[in-house]
């Protein structure tokens, strides 16, 4: 396993957000906890050896990129680098259907598990969804239940924070 190079902490219209990176992609991003410290923690808790510092041209772009499209902006996080290397090829396709789907647009369960080649899936995708270390960048805000059901939210805040984020982007569930 890679040693994390760092992370840095970074203010968005919904709080303390953070990334973490390493020399094959992010490794991962944090929503808002209640405060910047405990976003801070939650980082170090995942990867105790990072240190915080300014991040690098390609990280720094993906910061604004995930600034932006916090503050209500229509913005394409698809060539934002990922570390997958140690990401099983199931959840991998499950992220790049994820990853597919535009500002304001959701997808279901079930339909993610169909484009993802295994039908019949759903539960698998949710459980997928809900281990993402890479939220907004890898849109589980965006999958929903049958129906247009919230289908929770692992992130601080839950399902209240998966509302915002839809809100954000104009986004409306039945």
């Amino acid at each position: 396993m890679e040693a994390i190079a760092g992370f840095t902490l970074f203010e968005t219209a919904v709080g303390a957000c953070a990334v973490s990176w390493g020399d094959a992609g992010l490794t991962g991003v944090w929503l808002p906890s209640e405060s910047a410290e405990s976003t801070r923690r939650a980082v170090l808790r995942r990867h105790p050896h990072a240190t915080e510092q300014p991040p690098p041209t390609e990280v720094a772009d993906a910061v604004d990129g995930i600034t932006r499209l916090l503050a209500g902006e229509d913005v394409d996080l698809r060539d934002v680098t990922l570390d997958l290397r140690d990401v099983p090829e199931f959840v991998q396709r499950v992220y790049a259907v994820a990853r597919s789907l535009p500002c304001g647009v959701t997808m279901t369960y079930g339909e993610m598990a169909a484009r993802a080649g295994e039908p019949g899936a759903a539960q698998a995708v949710g459980q997928v969804m809900a281990g993402n270390p890479f939220p907004v960048v890898v849109p589980c805000h965006r999958v929903v239940a049958a129906g247009g059901g919230n289908g929770g939210f692992s992130a601080p805040g839950g399902v209240d924070t998966k509302l915002r984020l839809l809100a954000i982007e104009g986004a409306t569930l039945f």
